[in-house]
């Protein structure tokens, strides 16, 4: 698996993502009924720009058709261009990410149990980053679903 994560990632195979969620099959561990809207984690615009698609995007648009769930790319934004943090340690991560991201129409988000996804999570930051900001938005409960865990 990881190197299929990786081609995901970096290799620009865009039919990926729905070959992952297949191969999650009946163990997708959610249903569209727990949910009112599938966010992916976003990518800064240069990073889009550089890679050419957020493969978390993808991985959601995939997930939100198998579980019937409307899907937003737009209502959670990274406003900073962070580094990449597969170099740094568990604190510089935490701070790398702190601030980077910000809700841009919290009435898509109040009130609402959100699913954030991402491809891989490592120490969490990112996500309690994307997740911090979700909440401060007024979101109801946000839940995480990732395609593997780094350690």
């Amino acid at each position: 698996m990881p190197s299929i994560l990786r081609r995901h990632k970096y290799g620009r195979n865009l039919s990926l993502s729905r070959a992952l969620v297949e191969c999650l099959g009946s163990m997708l561990p959610i249903n569209g009924v727990d949910y009112d809207l599938v966010i992916p984690v976003p990518l800064h615009r240069r990073r889009l720009r550089w890679r050419g698609f957020n493969q978390a995007a993808l991985l959601a648009l995939a997930i939100a058709r198998k579980i019937g769930c409307k899907i937003d790319v737009t209502a959670l934004k990274r406003v900073r261009d962070t580094p990449p943090q597969t170099s740094q340690n568990r604190h510089e991560r935490r701070q790398n990410v702190r601030g980077a991201f910000i809700v841009t129409r919290p009435d898509r988000i109040a009130h609402r149990r959100l699913l954030l996804v991402d491809d891989v999570m490592t120490t969490g930051a990112t996500l309690d980053e994307c997740a911090r900001a979700l909440l401060a938005a007024g979101a109801r409960r946000v839940e995480v679903l990732t395609l593997a865990r780094a350690i």
